[in-house]
């Protein structure tokens, strides 16, 4: 077994002029929960999608589980599992339909399909929904849902672009005590993430800010680094120090809600 089940090496994406993914390097050892951390359009589900085969990369190298980005993508695509912020469920098909038809893609079929898809429904807790239309679900049914889809064909690596996105509190607790227990039996995890305590609850993470890494390491590694109080200050301050700006509210620049001397408008 590898020791490092992701690899890359001065990864980029390019659209056109727009540099999405701008030379990130990764090592995310093998069944680890990896968290990639920072804020929209930092480049993080690009970076994911190019490590599931969706993407090809502009240059640098990825291998997945030994596999090339550039030439074994499809064989990588077998090897994980992969649920997008928005769920990628079919949402005129029924929970047991939708299990069905992503049982099918992978190959898994008869009573060992039904057997997997009686435990996965078990598991998030849907037990009684099977017949439901899954664009009638909940945001954290759909999100449990998917997780289900996307573990259907019993990946080594299971890869979450944003998965609580737009979910509540207690789904998102839900929804993590089910990674541990993924992560409990062997399966490598790779989760994008916007949330401070997600990444909190990741074995190592890495903060991505304009395509780039600005640190890695363990939640405790970084916050050590400088004597931070916690996450959020490690991020602003690679922030901070990438931009020479501070982060801070823009209030003072919204002249017309300060109040006025007199209490009348000017």
């Amino acid at each position: 077994m590898n020791a490092y089940l992701i690899e890359t090496a001065d990864l980029r994406k390019s659209f056109g002029k727009v540099i999405a993914v701008d030379g990130i390097s990764l090592k995310i050892p093998t069944g680890s929960i990896y968290g990639i951390l920072g804020p929209n359009g930092a480049g993080k589900s690009t970076t994911i999608r190019m490590l599931c085969g969706l993407l090809t990369p502009s240059s640098g190298k990825a291998s997945v589980d030994g596999l090339d980005v550039y030439t074994q993508s499809e064989k990588i695509k077998q090897r994980l599992g992969y649920m997008s912020q928005s769920f990628s469920l079919y949402e005129d098909l029924t929970v047991l339909e939708n299990l069905r038809f992503y049982a099918t893609i992978y190959g898994v079929r008869g009573k060992e399909r039904e057997e997997r898809i009686r435990q996965l429904i078990a598991m998030a807790g849907i037990t009684g929904r099977e017949r439901q239309l899954a664009g009638t679900l909940s945001g954290g049914w759909k999100q449990r849902l998917a997780l289900g889809c996307a573990l259907i064909h019993k990946p080594q690596i299971l890869v979450l672009d944003e998965p609580t996105a737009g979910v509540d509190p207690v789904a998102r607790r839900v929804f993590w005590e089910l990674i541990y227990k993924l992560a409990n039996q062997g399966i490598t995890i790779l989760i994008t993430t916007h949330y401070m305590d997600e990444a909190q609850s990741c074995d190592r993470i890495a903060f991505v800010f304009t395509g780039k890494i600005l640190a890695e390491g363990t939640p405790a590694e970084l916050i050590a680094s400088g004597e931070f109080k916690n996450l959020e200050d490690v991020f602003i301050h690679y922030v901070e120090e990438t931009t020479g700006q501070k982060v801070k509210s823009s209030f003072e620049e919204i002249k017309f809600l300060h109040k006025q001397d007199g209490g009348g408008s000017q």
